[in-house]
């Protein structure tokens, strides 16, 4: 059902006069809006171990010339960096099959840990029974004697 062309031009001006309401408010209540943050504040970090940020050229400090030369340097660093990273891969000698061997060792070698482990958590759980069977009989001795007078 279509609005009558009174109600049509209520609805209209309604809004531009709430907005034009606020046209005169000092900017206190755009800056306590849910979104607005310190402008100033320096941006947080994701975490203490990940790098600065290279600081930021600006355009009138940044020579054409130069850049080739800060690229080339920037592609060493990179290349030095995943050296370093091969460097420390573990070797793979043998292939997927010694791979599959030491792995295989490595859950055997995980199991017999495990299985010892779960003897010493048995053996732990029987001696404390027992301290707890002897401080329950402790306690009701000491319960148990009367004061001679």
């Amino acid at each position: 059902m279509p609005l009558p062309d009174a109600d049509r031009r209520r609805r209209t001006v309604a809004t531009p006069d709430v907005l034009y309401s606020f046209r005169g408010c000092p900017a206190p209540i755009s800056s306590t809006s849910a979104f607005a943050g310190p402008r100033d504040a320096p941006p947080d970090r994701l975490s203490p171990n990940y790098p600065e940020p290279a600081a930021s050229l600006s355009d009138d400090s940044l020579n054409i010339a130069e850049q080739p030369k800060l690229m080339s340097a920037a592609l060493f660093q990179a290349a030095k960096q995943f050296d370093i990273l091969v460097a420390a891969l573990p070797l793979s000698e043998g292939g997927e099959e010694a791979q599959l061997r030491r792995i295989a060792e490595l859950e055997a070698e995980n199991e017999a840990v495990g299985e010892e482990l779960q003897k010493q958590l048995e053996a732990a759980e029987r001696e404390l029974r027992q301290i707890q069977e002897l401080f329950s009989q402790a306690s009701d001795n000491c319960l148990n004697l009367k004061r001679l007078d």
